[in-house]
Formats: structure tokens, sequence, C-alpha cells
């Protein structure tokens, strides 16, 4: 496979608009990169600069330390993997997964042995002498996974593959996508809008907002250690809960409720004395149990966990995920402590942390 190099890559539109602002990534030979965020944040729009379907306004794109910056996309040795799966209906699914070679005029025994090949792989032997209408949504995408297997290219571009399927559909192709990964030791830069994909399927994750690139790191440091609240509040299902509080006599003291803190919290908070903090607690990390009062809203069962939405204190709504069935009514006081809390700065909305962390 490859290594992909992405140097301070910036979109400019004609009418000034800019999409994507420096964004830098060295992609490694064989890894599952996740490009994930909102609508409208440049994911998409930095994938089809890789894929040569955007110009790049600036910067330079690698492929093995050659500058393809300028390369048609003919020419980039990359293959793109569609929402809308983009198959030909009057071919047969034999048809569509050899049509690139066919058209590069390769010999027909290769074709048809890279075209077994790559059905093999991915279980659609029985489907090769069908056409895209005669297959469910998720074969489609099999097919047009097929279709990049059978290039043999050096990355595979995947643009948001799954957003056109179901729940149901998404999980099965979403391990799909992972064992053909681990099969191939495919070099992969992958988008989706959905963080549930990025944690299930990356090696390293990227997330984006407005163009800019907000963190990068593996799926656990996202979760653990967001860079901001951004990223806190979007890596996360239920997202993490955010609260106005201010730090005075080793407390974070919001509206109507109080959280003690650690030793070691009052320390890294030490400079904070009477200033505001926005304090950020995942869901599951609240535990029933302690001295924080939340006034029951609302209950759902999920079968083996609960979540319990209500109020702390006046203002603070809050969500908790607990990890066992529970029964409670609009109007029940649940106490509750905090496992791991997430501090910081309201202004710049970065993560508060020990120098060097």
């Amino acid at each position: 496979m490859a290594e992909l190099q992405l140097q301070h890559l910036d979109k400019i539109y004609d009418n000034n608009v800019q999409a994507v602002y420096d964004f830098n990534l060295d992609v490694k030979d064989g890894e599952l990169i996740v490009l994930v965020g909102p609508s409208g944040c440049g994911k998409s729009t930095t994938l089809r600069m890789v894929a040569g379907l955007e110009d790049i306004s600036n910067g330079h794109l690698l492929l093995d330390g050659r500058d393809i910056t300028q390369a048609p996309a003919k020419d980039r040795d990359l293959a793109m993997v569609f929402q809308n799966y983009a198959l030909y209906g009057h071919m047969t699914i034999y048809e569509n997964m050899a049509f690139s070679l066919t058209l590069r005029k390769e010999n027909p025994n290769v074709i048809h042995k890279k075209v077994l090949a790559a059905a093999e792989i991915l279980d659609l032997t029985a489907q090769l002498n069908k056409k895209p209408a005669q297959l469910s949504g998720g074969q489609r995408q099999r097919v047009a996974m097929g279709r990049a297997i059978v290039r043999n290219p050096k990355v595979f571009l995947f643009d948001e593959p799954l957003s056109n399927l179901d729940a149901k559909l998404r999980s099965a192709t979403r391990r799909e996508i992972l064992l053909l990964h681990k099969r191939l030791n495919a070099t992969i830069l992958y988008v989706t809008h959905d963080q549930t994909e990025a944690l299930t399927l990356a090696d390293r994750i990227v997330c984006m907002s407005m163009g800019h690139v907000q963190q990068i790191g593996t799926p656990l440091e996202l979760y653990d250690r967001p860079n901001n609240i951004f990223v806190a509040t979007f890596i996360g299902l239920p997202p993490m809960n955010m609260f106005n509080t201010v730090f005075e006599d080793g407390k974070l003291k919001g509206q109507g409720f109080e959280v003690e803190l650690t030793q070691e919290a009052k320390a890294l908070l030490a400079k904070w004395n009477g200033k505001p903090i926005t304090l950020g607690v995942r869901p599951e990390d609240i535990a029933e149990g302690g001295s924080i009062p939340v006034r029951v809203t609302t209950n759902e069962n999920l079968g083996m966990t609960t979540l319990v939405h209500g109020h702390m204190g006046k203002n603070s709504h809050v969500t908790a995920k607990f990890r066992d069935w529970a029964s409670y009514r609009e109007g029940d006081v649940v106490n509750v402590h905090f496992n791991k809390m997430h501090f910081f700065d309201p202004e710049t909305t970065n993560a508060i942390r020990k120098e060097g962390n």
C-alpha cells in the first residue's frame, strides 16, 4: 500500500469562501484514518482534494514521497467509494466491477481473476450475473468497494459510504470494511459525520469543525482527552454534559449545586480560583449514590443501561447513563457522583490540563 501526506492544504473557492484551513496529516502505510465532523466542516472537501476532484488552493499532497498536488485524478493511483454507489444499472455486477480495468484495456484473463478475487473477499460471487437493482443497499455498497479493490490502488478513499443504509445494514457493512482493511492491509482515508463509525473503525480520528482540524488522535484519546469543548461534545453518545461553574473554596459551584474535587483537581485549578470554569462530565461517568441531587424529568430504559435526564439546581440539564435498569419517574430525586470530570476554559473552550499534557 502507501503513505499519504497532506501538507498545509487550503481550499478557497472563487468567491473567496474558504472551506479548509491549513490541513496537515500524515497517513501511515496500512492505516485507517477517519475524518469526522458535522455537515459543512470541510471533511468531504478535503477528501475530494486528495482524490483530485477539487483543486488544492495551497499546500502539497504527497503519495509515497511523490508530489501529486497537480496530478490528474486518473494518475493518482487512488480509488474512491461514494455514498451513492455510482453503479451502472444496465451492467451486471461483474461488468461494474471490471469496468475500470476494461477501460485500461487490461488482459481479459487478468480482469477475470481480479474480479473473482474481489467478489470472494466481499461475498459477492453468487451475485456477479445480477444487475444492481436486484441487490440490497448493503450488497450494492460492497460492489462499489469491489470495484475499488480490483484496481489495486495505493489508497482507498471512502466518502460517507454507509449514510444511505439503514441502521442494521450500517453496522454489518461497517464490520465488512474493518475486515477488508485487515485482510488487504489497506491504507484508507474515510469520511463520515457519524462519530460511532469514527470510534469503531479508525486507527486515528481527525475531528474537524468549520474547516479547521480540532484534534487528531486515537479514538480513545479523543474520547478520554478531548482538546476542547467541540471535540468533547461531538465525540461520544450521548454527548458530554457541560455545566457553567465557578471554582471557589476548593469546589466547583454551579446554580444550585456544588461539586467536590479531588486534591489533584484542586491543584490543577489552583490558578482559577474565583474564575468561571466549564465542567464536562460524560453521561457514563455519572453514577448513583453521592451528594449531588438530580431531579428527574425522563427515564429511558435501553436494556442493560438507562438514560436518566434531569436537572441539577435550577437550570443545569444533565443526562446520566446508568449501567442497570432504572425506573425513576418525573419529579424523583436521585443523588449522584461524578467518576471523572473534564475542565475547560469558557473563553477559549480549550481543555484545562497540566502543562505539557
